[in-house]
């Protein structure tokens, strides 16, 4: 049977896993399994698999159940679960057979993540409340008696987050729960804006908990510090540490260490490469273990097929003499082996692909890890660290029958010099059934961030276009992670300068291959990607058209209107308020009276952390100068990371939007 085209609608189709988590015996994989059902609502279940690829489900129902965690014998499951509305709480569920069982029994709120004791007696997770006025139960009681929705009322100045929402003054704190009786307590709440990174003492005695110990951490440089907690709540706080970020926070199986992944010189944004430092577990003499190496360690490559977030991995080997970490490196990710002697990474895996990397087996000869390629969505996979092959096995064949049934492009990769000399990573994408020496609409994609990567994974958004004839081109231009501290330094404080060189080289070399039809070329991005659309069109007239998706466009207004407030002097120059000329000269919107391009304009309402006020002004700007434009505006009930995580209906609203507007302009 011929194979078809990739459509909006195979949106549908996928299946998504992630979260790998090994058994200790190093036999199983447990996952999360994510898929979209009938009524427009996303399904995520807990499934393992064994090292043969025999699958099996844990849970079931709509209600979903994700963070699953074995417990150190292997004989039981905890996970959360919203099974009880807006009341998540904390189930285990036996191995060897039997139903869940609840565990928690907390108010409405917001359970964090969990940890395991290493004797099974304990789980550590963390809980934040509801604010009172806004719980379901105070929501009902006011339309009971007609009473209007109450004002929100800020005491603080974090008191909303993109994807979470309004949470007001209310704060995560450190709990423990009795594994048998279910009895919890709150063990500590240290921290202004309730993030915590804990870890449990191998004899189960303590935690130990890094948090931020700024007087204003939204405004003052990242000052994290470690305490360790024992279970009657005492706190030791650990002498000798230095500021910094910090996260991923692991002991050692020996006690003596504690390990962490962070830096000590933080510029905001995630400029610098996060690195990987040991401390002995009582203070004092805390040491970089990558000082040399320059990789980022906490760096991810966007995809619309799976979250987006800094992510790290701090595994240590059971004779607590090496740690393995996930690396981020020219478009890919990598797992790497750290020795706790010399220090240094050394790459383990190679190959085009972008690895999520889970937990070691208690014998230290497995890793679970989530595996895919430019061509191949996500599955489950293992690397045997004996072995030492160049990619992992995969285990999992979720997207198989859908794979056997489309045609795919296979991306390209080039490397392209710009005026300077800095070389440019770059992609391209020919479209499916491609006739030389025929030349073809294109589109340049342009990545958020700024600073994080496109590159080896699979792209649904991608392939619709190449499917419906257009060439795809994506690049990782200065700013962006995995090329070095310095290619992601280079625009700090100073976007539009060398980020928008490395675009004009890509838009160059467009313009002159002879697949592309140089008058038939469109460009678009989302966040940062919606800025650097909006520059574009403010300093070119050579796109067609654009699309600008939940953008920034006035870094005056938008440092102020985030949920992450830029503070004086740090990532900026001055600061919204006050000295702001270097906020102006870098707003898309200060040179949009040189923009000729018709534009479509897409937003969420929901959106807190570019402020749908940007694309306001956006529209404003082009329908001020007779520019023709389409704003498509987003509800409220969707937030940043709509193409990733929103509604699936509007998801294909949205590539329904892309693909109209792209053939309306660049197929005409």
């Amino acid at each position: 049977m011929p194979k078809r085209s990739v459509t909006a609608d195979d949106l549908l189709k996928l299946t998504f896993v992630g979260d790998p988590q090994i058994s200790p015996d190093g036999q199983h994989i447990l996952f999360s399994k994510k898929t979209i059902n009938d009524r427009n609502a996303y399904v995520t279940q807990l499934w393992t698999t064994d090292l043969e690829g025999h699958a099996r489900a844990w849970t079931g129902g709509d209600s979903g159940a994700g963070h699953g965690r074995w417990s150190p014998c292997g004989k039981k499951i905890a996970f959360i679960s919203g099974r009880e509305g807006k009341r998540p709480q904390i189930f285990l569920i036996p191995t060897d057979g039997g139903e869940a069982a609840k565990l928690t029994d907390l108010p409405e709120g917001s359970v964090g993540g969990f940890s395991w004791s290493p004797d099974g007696k304990w789980i550590a997770f963390t809980f934040r409340k509801t604010d009172p006025e806004w719980t379901s139960e105070a929501t009902e009681a006011r339309k009971a008696k007609n009473l209007s929705t109450p004002p929100r009322v800020i005491n603080t100045e974090s008191y909303r987050l993109d994807g979470d929402g309004y949470f007001l003054d209310q704060r995560y704190a450190v709990y423990l729960v009795d594994t048998v009786t279910g009895e919890h307590r709150k063990l500590y709440a240290g921290d202004r804006l309730g993030y915590y990174s804990f870890d449990w003492s191998p004899d189960s005695k303590e935690l130990a908990i890094a948090h931020s110990f700024a007087p204003r951490p939204m405004f003052d440089a990242a000052n994290d510090g470690i305490v360790r907690v024992d279970l009657e709540g005492q706190v030791w706080k650990l002498e000798g540490i230095p500021g910094g970020s910090k996260s991923n926070l692991k002991w050692s199986p020996d006690g003596k260490w504690l390990a962490f992944l962070g830096n000590t010189a933080d510029d905001g944004w995630g400029v610098r490469n996060d690195r990987l430092y040991v401390v002995p577990a009582d203070g004092n003499g805390v040491r970089c273990l990558t000082e040399n190496d320059d990789y980022c360690l906490t760096t991810s490559t966007i995809s619309d097929t799976r979250e987006v977030a800094g992510e790290g991995t701090v595994e240590w080997s059971p004779d607590s003499q090496a740690i393995y970490v996930s690396v981020g490196h020219h478009g890919g990710v990598q797992l790497g082996y750290v020795q706790l002697a010399n220090g240094g990474v050394q790459l383990l895996t190679s190959g085009n692909h972008a690895l999520q990397i889970g937990n070691l087996s208690r014998d230290g000869e497995r890793v679970g890890c989530i595996y895919g390629t430019t061509t191949k969505p996500n599955e489950v996979a293992v690397y045997e660290l004996s072995a030492h092959p160049e990619e992992p096995r995969t285990l999992t064949t979720f997207n198989r029958a859908w794979l056997e049934e489309v045609k795919l492009s296979e991306p390209e990769e080039m490397w392209l010099e710009t005026p300077d000399g800095t070389k440019v990573h770059a992609w391209v994408m020919l479209p499916i059934d491609y006739l030389p020496p025929r030349r073809y609409p294109a589109v340049l994609e342009i990545h958020g961030g700024p600073h994080t990567q496109y590159g080896w994974t699979f792209f649904h958004e991608f392939q619709m276009l190449a499917a419906q004839g257009y060439v795809v081109v994506f690049s990782n231009p200065r700013g962006s992670k995995g090329y070095g501290e310095a290619h992601t330094m280079a625009i700090k404080g100073d976007w539009g300068n060398k980020d928008w060189q490395d675009i004009e080289t890509v838009m160059r070399w467009m313009q002159h291959q002879p697949y592309i039809h140089p008058g038939q070329m469109g460009v678009m991005g989302g966040s940062y990607g919606g800025y650097m659309t909006n520059w574009v069109i403010g300093h070119t007239n050579d796109f067609k058209a654009a699309i600008t998706d939940r953008c920034v466009s006035n870094m005056v207004s938008f440092s102020g209107s985030s949920d992450f407030l830029q503070s004086e002097d740090h990532y900026w120059p001055g600061v919204f308020f006050d000295n702001n000329e270097q906020l102006w000269k870098s707003s898309p919107i200060a040179y949009f009276r040189n923009a000729k391009t018709p534009t479509l304009i897409i937003h969420s309402e929901g959106d807190l952390r570019c402020n749908i006020e940007q694309s306001e002004q956006v529209h404003a700007a082009l329908w001020h100068q007779g520019i023709e434009c389409r704003f498509v505006r987003y509800p409220l009930n969707t937030s940043h990371g709509m193409s990733r995580n929103g509604p699936p209906d509007l998801r294909l609203h949205r590539l329904g939007e892309i693909s109209a507007w792209w053939d309306r302009h660049l197929k005409q």
